[in-house]
């Protein structure tokens, strides 16, 4: 599969047939592999399906970077720039949810729809969490978490053992924990970790997030799907944040996928291409 001069790295991505470009964004700690049961769903003649990692990420280049938002929202642009990418659809799971939300909303000329999962659709306080949630921030935002993170790997260990219904053995979680071997490469996983825009910080992705959200409100134009979920304390999206997509999303469809954790492209893999594939088949995208 491609790896593609970006920058001062390289993108890989995952491509396959011929037409309209859907784009599949992963997010923390994923890369496209979690796309893997996802795509076949989804192709169909006259699409054309592309799945990046994300740079420090998967089987991408690992730079000398902060990994902030604003630094993954650098290196998706100069990718959709040299593989020329017009008229997109765009598909999001986690952060790539609002790095898809991102690109939309500065190039709204090229996005012809967006499908969305478990991600961030606006600033969120800390109320709004399950006690676990809030624990979980709370020590990944602490030296301990640290340690945990870059010196034991506890966000990849967990994410596919804790945040599925259905555990990964060993040899799934495989291609996720290869490209991260050392304390140095689970950097990136960490600084997404730490980034969620919560009770108004950190401050640059707040302002993306509060960016993005005036175009998701003012596109009535583009085409939107929700996925929901159900059955697992790991949601993000809970019945309360998919009534509010509802009430403020213009050109909203929202799909109810069943039972999963919040990394549902592994729990429901076939659900969630049935429900993105007849969606974009109504709107002729």
């Amino acid at each position: 599969m491609p790896e593609l001069d970006v920058l001062d790295s390289v993108l890989y991505h995952e491509e396959s047939g011929e037409g309209v470009p859907f784009v599949f964004l992963h997010g923390n700690p994923a890369s496209s592999h979690i796309w893997r049961k996802v795509l076949p769903g989804v192709g169909a003649p006259g699409r054309r399906l592309l799945a990046p990692d994300l740079i420090g990420m998967g089987r991408s280049g690992k730079p000398d970077s902060e990994y902030r938002f604003a630094d993954h929202a650098r290196y998706l642009d100069a990718w959709f720039d040299a593989l020329g990418l017009d008229e997109v659809v765009l598909v999001g799971h986690d952060w790539g949810g609002a790095l898809a939300f991102d690109w939309a909303a500065r190039h709204p000329g090229r996005t012809r729809g967006v499908a969305f999962m478990e991600t961030f659709v606006r600033p969120l306080s800390s109320a709004e969490l399950g006690e676990g949630p809030r624990a979980r921030r709370e020590l990944i935002r602490s030296a301990e978490g640290e340690t945990l993170a870059l010196d034991r790997n506890y966000l990849l260990e967990s994410a596919f053992t804790g945040g599925v219904l259905h555990p990964l053995s060993e040899e799934e979680r495989r291609p996720y924990l290869e490209p991260y071997p050392t304390r140095e490469s689970r950097w990136p996983l960490l600084q997404w970790a730490r980034s969620q825009p919560i009770d108004g910080e950190p401050a640059d992705v707040v302002e993306r997030v509060e960016a993005y959200g005036e175009w998701l409100a003012g596109s009535g134009e583009v085409p939107k799907l929700l996925l929901t979920f159900d059955s697992s304390p790991t949601l993000l999206i809970t019945e309360r944040t998919a009534a509010w997509c509802a009430e403020h999303l213009p050109a909203l469809e929202t799909e109810h996928c069943g039972p999963a954790g919040h990394h549902a492209p592994e729990d429901a893999p076939d659900a969630i291409a049935e429900a993105v594939a007849a969606w974009a088949a109504r709107h002729g995208l």
